[in-house]
């Protein structure tokens, strides 16, 4: 096959924009060659129910999808019943981006509440957490947050744990949107188990892509609750994998040793070294805390377009000229420079 794609090129625009990472390619190599049972039924999939165990503690329980937006929908109804409603962020990735499918595929009413971090509170979450028993709302009956958030920052475990404690106290399920959990832990410098399971959370999509993976995220579940039905859900959701051993060896080789905090790492450290750089050019405002790979920043509008067509980004709020720029695991101290330089340039 003719390579279509230059292979040093790269973007700002998204973490998914990535290729794999070469230890996760080396996995599925390995977990290739001869006939081994499908739908989950092979030993990298029963290995990976054990990893997950010792990452997240005893009760935990992993169910690998094909996509996040998959591991959203069925960890979503797997919490709430088809009356239930489930209360977000209104800036949250399962509202924005999912085109729909958690109400149109999952048949679940979200319930959103204004942030200006994009993270929930209790008290935010009590604008939409009320009604119950009122056949004319739509029953609040879980909560989802998003780790780290489409904003870029981060809940501390304190902040999880005040989240869970107050969502349980009303009778709500709480699940955690992790696309970037491994950003979030290594920036907090803290376990996966710290900001999931022990902060209170009932169930967990587990990122994949956006940190290495050539495709596949999962649902991780800690309660009997969380996890009643998942089996028949995502199959419904178009979500079974078939080979499920390439997708089970990759979670390996990302969480049987160290290569997720490697690479969340290195994304959250170039994000740094990104803000760091473009916060003392003139014209230049870096809008949100950068807690984890993702940089919001106001450039002056002459220069958006110029240095977009050298290095890809987003615009985030066109009316404010807000680009959002992402690091990713491959993105190197040469890439931040070279975009920092050419921003100077153009800023004269």
């Amino acid at each position: 096959m003719t390579r279509l794609h230059d292979p040093s090129a790269h973007s700002f625009a998204s973490d998914n924009y990535s290729g794999a990472h070469p230890e996760v390619l080396q996995a599925m190599v390995e977990a290739n060659g001869g006939h081994v049972g499908s739908y989950g039924a092979d030993p990298y999939t029963r290995r990976l129910d054990e990893v997950v165990r010792d990452v997240f503690g005893e009760g935990a329980s992993i169910d690998p999808v094909l996509t996040g937006t998959g591991a959203n929908v069925s960890a979503l109804q797997a919490l709430v019943p088809r009356w239930g409603a489930v209360v977000c962020a209104a800036s949250a990735h399962v509202y924005t981006d999912e085109g729909g499918a958690p109400e149109r595929l999952g048949g679940i009413k979200l319930l959103t509440v204004p942030t200006p971090d994009g993270k929930l509170t209790p008290e935010l979450i009590d604008r939409q957490a009320h009604g119950w028993g009122d056949q004319q709302r739509p029953q609040p009956l879980a909560v989802t947050v998003t780790q780290s958030t489409e904003l870029g920052t981060v809940y501390t475990p304190d902040e999880l744990r005040a989240v869970t404690d107050h969502a349980h106290a009303h009778g709500m399920s709480v699940h955690l949107d992790g696309a970037r959990l491994a950003n979030a832990a290594a920036s907090l410098g803290v376990s996966l188990r710290a900001i999931t399971r022990d902060a209170g959370v009932d169930s967990v999509s587990l990122g994949g892509t956006k940190n290495g993976l050539v495709l596949g995220e999962s649902v991780v579940t800690f309660t009997e609750e969380a996890r009643a039905g998942l089996v028949f859900l995502r199959k419904m959701d178009a979500q079974l994998v078939s080979k499920m051993r390439f997708t089970s060896a990759q979670f390996l080789a990302m969480f049987e040793g160290d290569l997720w905090l490697r690479s969340a790492t290195q994304a959250n450290a170039m994000a740094t070294r990104l803000a760091g750089a473009l916060a003392v050019l003139p014209g230049v405002v870096v809008t949100q805390p950068v807690d984890a790979n993702a940089v919001f920043v106001v450039l002056p509008a002459a220069a958006v377009e110029p240095l977009r067509a050298t290095h890809h980004f987003y615009d985030w709020d066109r009316q404010t000229g807000e680009v959002r720029l992402m690091c990713s695991f491959d993105t190197t101290e040469e890439h931040v420079d070279r975009l920092v330089a050419d921003l100077r340039a153009l800023l004269g």
